[in-house]
């Protein structure tokens, strides 16, 4: 089940800061059935596919004043809502990244750098994000919106333990750094794992110097007083254009303020974590996962009657894996490649290089025999 009005939270919730849309929520209030369906409760039933993807219809031919609540809603331009071919609207938490694809990278060749190979450069022609706050002098970036790293495909070559490296994010528009955590093996590759650190979504705020994150667009919900949400949690309304809050999944690492009303949350840093076992010399991905939570405050909002009861609570709505293995036919091809070609290699350097040394301890030999021979008195 899901809450009635995520589908429309988007406006819903951004309307309570904005002066020019508070007619919106006292006409809703008043043709909430014409536009939702004629609801029974805050929840509705509906498939993963509709949920995700495909999309949970409403404002199915609406009259009068509800056509023209849906048409502000359309207008709204929330990435999560989109338009049927019957008119009526559909909401929806990937269906605007089905099929899609439309970013446009362009990326370093590791010409004259290696350790930049397949960095990229702009996104859609441009350098730099304007997805976050920034800096207050003009012209200058913010941290939160620097694009860096690879998009998480490859990385870069000749790894060295203790470093750390960048991956950059378009579903939640941002860079995001791992760092070395151990030597591992897959399936007989030597690799070394990197995962995300307390900066990816726990340490965010003036006091990190990363207060671009904080863009403070939702009211009333559960924040710290300087508008930062707490540790844990990455407010994604600008990035998605719906009141989005990121998290792990099952809330792991995230703040008490938030977890404390949620029941039956079992965090697990080894099913919960992002991850990626790296290839050292070549930067391959061996196997990892991106493990992510997307969550939207269940709260009262103003003028909407059926939420009136509601308490505040960051609702968890769907966690996310994509995971990388390297299959059985590429581990063969890796092996025979690159794996016994390096130990091949290996044994003709320390051949070479103990058969120098043997040819050099000889060669002392003989010396040291010769000049012997040599200082040796004559027989009288």
């Amino acid at each position: 089940m899901i809450s009635l009005i995520d589908g429309v939270k988007s406006v819903l919730q951004i309307s309570e800061n904005d002066p020019g849309l508070a007619l919106l929520l006292v006409h809703l209030n008043a043709n909430l059935k014409a536009v939702f369906n004629d609801p029974r409760s805050m929840f509705v039933q509906t498939s993963v596919r509709e949920y995700l993807f495909d999309g949970v219809r409403f404002c199915i031919n609406p009259q009068g004043i509800a056509k023209a609540i849906c048409n502000q809603i359309k207008e709204s331009g929330s990435k999560t809502i989109r338009e049927q071919s019957d008119g009526s609207l559909a909401f929806s938490f990937f269906g605007h990244k089905n099929g899609s694809g439309h970013d446009v990278y362009e990326v370093h060749t590791g010409k004259g750098d290696a350790m930049r190979v397949l960095e990229i450069q702009k996104l859609d022609d441009s350098h730099n994000l304007q997805v976050w706050l920034n800096a207050s002098t003009e012209g200058e970036t913010s941290v939160c919106n620097q694009i860096n790293g690879t998009d998480a495909s490859a990385y870069p070559p000749f790894r060295q333990r203790g470093d750390s490296m960048y991956i950059f994010s378009a579903d939640i528009c941002r860079s995001v750094q791992l760092f070395y955590q151990s030597d591992i093996q897959y399936q007989g590759i030597p690799g070394y794992r990197y995962s995300i650190g307390e900066n990816f979504i726990n340490d965010i705020g003036p006091e990190h110097d990363n207060e671009c994150f904080c863009v403070d667009k939702l009211a009333n919900v559960i924040k710290r007083k300087n508008g930062c949400l707490y540790a844990g949690a990455l407010d994604l309304t600008t990035c998605l254009d719906a009141p989005v809050i990121l998290t792990l999944p099952h809330m792991l690492g995230a703040s008490n303020e938030y977890r404390k009303m949620i029941r039956g949350l079992k965090p697990d840093a080894k099913k919960h974590q992002t991850f990626v076992d790296v290839q050292s010399l070549t930067g391959t991905p061996l196997q990892g996962g991106k493990r992510v939570q997307f969550n939207m405050f269940l709260k009262s909002i103003n003028r909407i009657t059926i939420t009136e009861n509601l308490p505040t609570v960051l609702m968890p709505a769907i966690w996310v894996e994509e995971g990388i293995q390297l299959n059985s036919e590429m581990v063969a091809f890796f092996k025979k490649k690159l794996i016994n070609s390096l130990k091949t290699l290996n044994i003709v350097h320390w051949g070479t290089l103990c058969g120098g040394l043997a040819v050099a301890v000889l060669s002392l030999l003989y010396y040291i025999y010769q000049r012997g021979r040599v200082e040796e008195p004559p027989v009288k």
